[in-house]
């Protein structure tokens, strides 16, 4: 029984991580070979693709340099990866658990296809031009140089604040500003679920345990 658990355990997670990356690239490669850099396409008034490339990390955040975030994403991943087979040797772990961290895994997998590949594969000419592939080796920047590709923006809601209220008053807010794509909300969702329903996993012996 616990076989056949650690199995649909690790069927559970690499089904996650092949969909989510699969998907996210799929969106990834079309928004950057039809839209124009910054070209914005509304879908509803709180719902807009609009395709940007940031050099950072989710949520267009830049925090250190770019070849030092590259090598922890593949360094992260490299563990996770370690941490979801020791994890299908564990027969108390909730398929959810497996399914959040599974999450966690992808989404920093796929933005690190990004950061990887991108800069070797493709131009990145300037608007109103369209990206296309190149040959390896001519595309606009070496490898571990490419940018990561957003689109889904959400701005849910926007308003003026009071012109009496000092040093913001006249001044618009508007609310969901950062651009984002697929693998930045597997991260998000994988860790909020985490955070939420499963931290008392987190420190949980992955070594192998005999089922009652």
């Amino acid at each position: 029984m616990t076989f056949d658990k650690s199995r649909r355990l690790g069927l559970i997670a690499w089904i996650i991580i092949a969909a989510v990356i699969i998907i996210d690239q799929v969106v990834k490669i079309w928004v950057k070979t039809h839209f124009y850099l910054g070209e914005d396409l509304q879908i509803f008034s709180w719902f807009h693709l609009r395709f940007i490339q940031n050099n950072g990390m989710a949520f267009g955040i830049e925090l250190g340099s770019k070849l030092f975030l590259t090598f922890f994403r593949i360094a992260l991943v490299g563990f996770l990866v370690w941490y979801i087979i020791r994890l299908t040797r564990q027969a108390r772990v909730p398929a959810g658990y497996m399914a959040s961290v599974a999450l966690v895994t992808a989404g920093a997998f796929g933005n690190i296809l990004d950061c990887v590949f991108y800069g070797e594969i493709f131009n990145n000419p300037y608007p109103p031009a369209l990206a296309t592939f190149v040959p390896w080796g001519h595309g606009y920047g070496g490898i571990f140089q490419g940018y990561v590709v957003d689109m889904l923006y959400f701005p849910l809601f926007a308003f003026h604040w009071p012109e009496w209220m000092p040093w913001i008053g006249g001044k618009e807010f508007s609310f969901f500003d950062p651009v984002f794509n697929i693998a930045d909300s597997a991260i998000t969702v994988g860790m909020a679920l985490i955070i939420l329903f499963y931290a008392k996993y987190i420190g949980l012996s992955t070594e192998n345990e005999k089922t009652a």
